[in-house]
């Protein structure tokens, strides 16, 4: 089909109906709205049961253009080789309570939704972008996790408090990365607060070992290609990629540190927990059979430290083919839920973190799960009961695992949509691509590049999750996020990097 004039508005339009369609509101009730602006904007203070920490050289770390900043971090060095990190989170409870119109609608969509045409915060903006962020120069509430790192990686002693903290600069993955990996300059943020430099570099220092830790103990290392659509002028003109690099590496460990605490923390003081599991892959002898067509052996039953030894020997082997690994083993180890567990109950552990103890608590704009847990650890720091019974809890996990679900299928929708615009000017054109998925339901492939996934029309009988094909494209349907390939023969064996 003929490429559409208007990108961002036809995908706007799919995106609202599509959330729609999986029981997401897209737009915040007029109550909702009137509550945001009515809540003020008093600068908050110290006292004392919410310690003053304005004084740390706090930064954030996200995306570049991200304005709900949830988490602060910071460390300290402890001689002779360990060091102490912390992570601010804002404290939204503060300002959102379950009887307010604000809460029903984040109850409905349990987490925000990323579109290339726009964002659906899961708070009104009035709060996930300025009272409850945690932005550059402002004094904000903050729930506090305080830990201590060894020398080899291992968290140690603990502590969660309430705290105020400030922002000293708000800082992008992008820029950050680059400068920690020595590919490009130091940003001007990061220099126009004393000490934060060395801060970071301490910051990176102490993920690594965090990182190293996890994946001795089998935490799986999994690298995906994500992309994301770039839009100029309203049209589509490229699929940009995700890079991993070591400033989203301090976020994610440090924040995957966060989270055990938090649930070794309400444990500790026989409070509920919302986990976040992954329980053991759903599909282990497919994966059984990836390795062992690449010459590695697996054990017939599950076992992340066995998997992660094999990964990390296929990325050493093929750094260039590693993120198609990657990518099979994900879509073959099945998708994370929500459990809440009673004290007295064995949790169901995390199978990709190879952990047993593990929340989501560091994103409470983002997340519904994450406020929750929030309420949670401010009852239990003061002394009072649960606020949430048994059957509250169940009911909440399985609403927000449902909802997650249905978000991330709004989410992949608009991916595909966004790449259907890409290619619609591209029919008849032949791409090596991964086969991503496999049933009765039909043969999916993500195409290397740009990297856009569709639907094996003809010729997929015998693919399986983790094949290799190159494919032809058929069809595109950017109102649908349909893009139709058909089976030419095997993917080009020539190494390449996508």
């Amino acid at each position: 089909m003929s490429a559409p004039d208007n990108h961002r508005a036809l995908l706007l339009r799919v995106a609202r109906q599509a959330m729609l369609e999986r029981g997401l509101e897209p737009d915040f009730a007029p109550a909702a709205l009137a509550e945001a602006e009515r809540l003020p904007d008093a600068p908050p203070q110290a006292g004392a049961d919410v310690r003053d920490l304005r004084d740390l050289v706090w930064c954030s770390i996200d995306n570049d253009d991200s304005r709900d900043l949830d988490q602060l971090t910071v460390a300290k060095a402890l001689p002779p080789d360990a060091a102490q990190v912390l992570i601010a989170v804002a404290d939204v409870s503060a300002a959102v309570s379950p009887a307010m119109a604000i809460e029903a609608h984040a109850v409905t969509n349990t987490t925000s939704v990323y579109t290339p045409p726009r964002n659906f915060p899961m708070l009104p903006e009035r709060l996930s972008t300025d009272l409850t962020s945690l932005g550059q120069g402002e004094d904000r509430l903050a729930i506090v996790i305080e830990v201590t790192v060894d020398g080899a990686g291992s968290a140690g002693a603990s502590d969660v408090y309430r705290a105020l903290v400030r922002n000293a600069a708000k800082l992008a993955y992008s820029s950050v990365g680059a400068w920690l990996e020595g590919r490009g300059p130091m940003p001007a943020a990061i220099g126009a607060v004393p000490g934060l430099a060395d801060n970071l570099r301490l910051q990176d220092h102490v993920a690594q070992r965090l990182r190293a830790s996890r994946h001795e103990h089998g935490a799986l290392d999994l690298e995906t290609l994500e992309a994301h659509a770039k839009l100029e002028d309203d049209l589509v003109v490229d699929l940009a990629r995700d890079e991993p690099n070591r400033a989203k590496q301090i976020i994610e460990d440090f924040m995957i540190v966060a989270n055990g605490v938090i649930a070794r923390f309400l444990a500790g003081r026989r409070f509920p927990i919302m986990r976040r599991v992954v329980r053991s892959p759903e599909r282990w002898p497919r994966i059984v059979e990836l390795a062992q067509a690449l010459g590695e052996p697996l054990p017939a039953t599950p076992d992340a430290k066995a998997l992660q030894e094999f990964l990390m020997r296929r990325r050493a082997a093929d750094a260039l083919r590693f993120p198609d690994l990657s990518l099979s083993v994900i879509k073959l180890l099945g998708r994370g839920e929500y459990v809440a567990s009673f004290p007295g109950e064995a949790g169901t552990g995390h199978f990709g973190l190879a952990v047993s103890d593990y929340t989501h608590s560091t994103a409470p704009n983002r997340r519904y799960p994450d406020l929750i847990t929030q309420r949670l650890i401010k009852a239990a720091l003061a002394g009072s009961p649960s606020p949430y019974d048994r059957p509250r809890l169940e009911t909440l996990a399985a609403q927000c695992t449902l909802k997650e679900d249905a978000a991330q299928k709004v989410e992949r929708l608009l991916r595909k949509a966004a790449a259907a615009c890409l290619l619609s000017t591209r029919i008849g054109g032949e791409f090596d691509g991964i086969v991503t998925g496999a049933s009765d339901k039909g043969t999916w492939v993500r195409i290397f590049t740009p990297p856009a996934e569709g639907r094996v029309e003809s010729g997929a009988q015998g693919l399986d999750v983790g094949d290799k094909v190159r494919v032809r494209l058929q069809h595109t349907d950017p109102e649908r996020g349909f893009i139709d390939f058909a089976r030419v023969g095997p993917a080009a064996t020539a190494p390449r990097r996508h």
